[in-house]
This record gives C-alpha cells, structure tokens and sequence, in this order.
C-alpha cells in the first residue's frame, strides 16, 4: 500500500494510490493514527497536488555517512556506530516543491536516501522487533550546504534550512528496506545509484540504536544515509531520487 497526502483544491487529506498509479482513493484523517479507512471519493492523479506524505510533529534523525562509498569520497571513515543528527521538521517539503537555496551558501548538494516513517512510540526497541514500530518508508532528498557544514562544525544548518528535506511521493507500507535500489538523477543524468543491502548500518539496527536515546513518535521520519555520487545543484538543477517500491521524488532548485 502506497499512503499520499494531497490537496485536491481544499485542505490537506491522505490518500492510497492505486496500483497502476493513476488514481487516488480518499481515506478518513492521518493513517498513522486512524488507520486506514475510505471515504468512497476517488481523484485522478493529475487532479491533485502531491504534498509531504508526513511532517514529523516531533522530529527528523538523519544518519551521516551509512555507505561506506560515500563516507570514502567525503574523505571521512565509516563511524563504529550510527553519526546521528537532528533536523527540525520546517524543512520538510513534498513533491514538486521548490528547494530554495540561500544566498549565504554556495556549496549546496543532493543526497538521494531512504527514509523511514515511525508509526507508534517506541522506546528501547530490540533489532528483532522494528517491524512493529515502522509505519513505512519514503523517499527524501537530505539537502546539504557543504560549505556551511565544514565552517560551523556541526551540521544542524547545513542540513536543517527551510526546505532542504523533500519527501514522497508516497509512504509504502509493506516493504522489505534491505534490498531496494535507489536511483538519483540530477537534470535526467543518473548520478547515484545504490541498494540498501550496502547500508553500513541497517534499518533494525538503526531504530534499535536511535531508540535506546530518543523516544520515537508517531510521524517521526529516520534518515538512513546516502550513497557515493552527491554533487552540486544551483539554480535551474532539477533533482529526482526514485526507490523500487516507493516512487520518484523531484524537485527543482530556486536561488532567492
């Protein structure tokens, strides 16, 4: 099942799309509370505006160098446990939305990465048992200002500005994360391309290792890293991270 939240002219509501993709079926209030029930309305999808598929009321954990490919061309090691940063939830962006790039920075980078949505609280969740705490997975694009990274030494603004968190198209429900293929494309060139089985550290052993520190919430959405190929975007560059099972995600680039 693939959960959307749209906009079909009136207030945000949640959606399934259906199988070929062509349409939506309208479901009551936020799946990740309510569950899933229909209203019985139905909207073609070039009627509606895709939106964020969630925006975390409590937070975003992103996880730093996860492939080892990508820790090697940054120049860093892979870390012994997960690099774990914070970033606040008005970054997120849906589909579509434009990524606005700030005039103080001009090193900006995609970063094409599975990402994975909490559905209960979870507290100290042993590896064995992270299926129960996982609502589904999406995909995102953690936006990086590497000049800004390298001269504040921590990585809250590089990666936490307005904008700098696209996610979607769509939740996916039922999915096996440890084997997906991720493709990123930045104006049609494919410039990343990767499966999930190259994780250093997979997605149990993250909400283990994240949940042994922070009480995960409801809407709560994980990071999981990004493999080698990032590269610079500016304005004009248009960015899409397609994962088997989810869908693509696409966003262009604005300067102010």
């Amino acid at each position: 099942m693939r959960i959307v939240r749209f906009s079909a002219g009136e207030d945000p509501a949640y959606g399934v799309l259906e199988a070929d993709g062509s349409t939506v079926a309208q479901i009551m209030g936020d799946p990740i509370y309510a569950g899933v029930q229909f209203t019985g309305e139905r909207f073609a999808i070039d009627e509606v505006r895709l939106l964020a598929p969630v925006i975390p009321r409590s937070k975003i954990l992103g996880i730093g160098r996860n492939y080892a490919d990508h820790a090697k061309e940054m120049g860093g090691e892979v870390p012994s446990s997960p690099l774990v940063f914070l970033v606040p939830n008005t970054s997120v962006i849906g589909p579509d939305d434009p990524v606005v790039l700030p005039s103080f920075t001009q090193e900006v980078h995609y970063e094409g990465e599975l990402a994975v949505v909490i559905g209960r609280i979870a507290k100290d969740v042993p590896k064995s048992r992270w299926r129960e705490v996982v609502f589904g997975f999406t995909c995102a694009n953690d936006v990086s200002a590497r000049d800004l990274q390298r001269g504040d030494g921590q990585w809250a603004r590089a990666k936490g500005m307005d904008t700098f968190t696209p996610l979607g198209p769509a939740i996916a429900t039922d999915l096996d994360p440890s084997d997906l293929q991720l493709v990123t494309r930045r104006d049609g060139v494919v410039v990343q391309e990767a499966s999930t089985a190259d994780l250093v550290f997979d997605v149990p052993t993250l909400i283990e290792f994240l949940s042994a520190a922070f009480t995960l919430l409801p809407g709560d959405v994980i990071l999981t890293g990004t493999p080698a190929g990032v590269g610079p975007v500016d304005h004009g560059s248009r960015v899409e991270v397609e994962i088997e099972g989810i869908g693509t995600l696409a966003n262009p680039f604005v300067r102010r």
